[in-house]
């Protein structure tokens, strides 16, 4: 089943029928080829534009998640943590915070499902994107006071594991962007300790410089390993990483 809610009265989404291959998404192994495109600045083109589109077609991850139909090449980086740390379990419940377009969705789908059991995917963004199979999806501001209650009873469940791939718009300068990004990783969280089961995860996106010492402090009282990982799917280059904890406690909510 495929739903997408929007936040106003739109109703469920249709879904494309589009989606990854078969099998289990596990250890996709990607690699670049020795083939370089160069693209030509076209008049009214600016020559940032012109960069990223040739980053885009230079890039092995791009085109694989084009062939293995994954709707972004973020895909790999869930993909490339999971393989590490093993939060994502058949039948298991999953939050997915700033979803669109859909890529961690599909993973998490993939990955939760198996022959003798179906997870739930339950996926919020302010950005609209088309229905995953498998996920319910809103179309809604998490920073809303009513996304939690959104969130929790479409879950029908304490959450396994919460993801939050959410970044606001850069703007350039680093301890701006890095304040903004804590402060949506801290909102997370505290939605992770309303909604997680014992033993759950809680998977977070932060810039270079980490995890803010108090964040952190708390982050470890309340989850048994703690740790930063740069997936290889990030790119060179970019001051993005993810925070990793396993092991929810609790009983020691902060």
């Amino acid at each position: 089943m495929a739903e997408r809610i929007g936040s106003g009265k739109r109703g469920p989404g249709k879904s494309s029928g589009k989606g990854p291959g078969k099998g289990k998404g596990r250890s996709a192994r990607v690699t670049s080829r020795n083939l370089t495109t160069r693209v030509r600045t076209a008049r009214g083109r600016k020559t940032s534009s012109t960069r990223w589109l040739q980053r885009q077609l230079n890039d092995p991850y791009v085109a694989e998640a084009r062939r293995l139909g994954y709707r972004s090449r973020a895909a790999f980086k869930l993909i490339e943590l999971d393989d590490q740390f093993h939060f994502l379990k058949p039948g298991g419940r999953i939050v997915d915070l700033g979803a669109a377009p859909g890529g961690w969705t599909q993973v998490a789908v993939q990955r939760t499902t198996n022959k003798d059991k179906i997870g739930k995917i339950v996926g919020m963004d302010i950005l609209a994107m088309e229905a995953v199979p498998g996920a319910t999806l809103f179309e809604h501001d998490f920073l809303d006071d009513d996304a939690p209650r959104l969130l929790i009873e479409a879950l029908d469940g304490p959450a396994d594991v919460v993801l939050s791939d959410m970044a606001a718009s850069a703007t350039g300068h680093r301890a701006t962007d890095h304040m903004r990004i804590i402060a949506l990783l801290e909102t997370a969280l505290d939605f992770a300790y309303q909604v997680l089961a014992p033993d759950g995860a809680f998977i977070g996106k932060v810039l270079q410089g980490g995890t803010e010492t108090q964040l952190l402090a708390a982050m470890k009282q309340n989850f048994r390993t703690v740790r930063h990982a740069k997936p290889p799917a990030s790119r060179d280059g970019s001051a993005e990483s993810y925070v990793v904890a396993l092991g929810y406690r609790g009983d020691t909510k902060s």
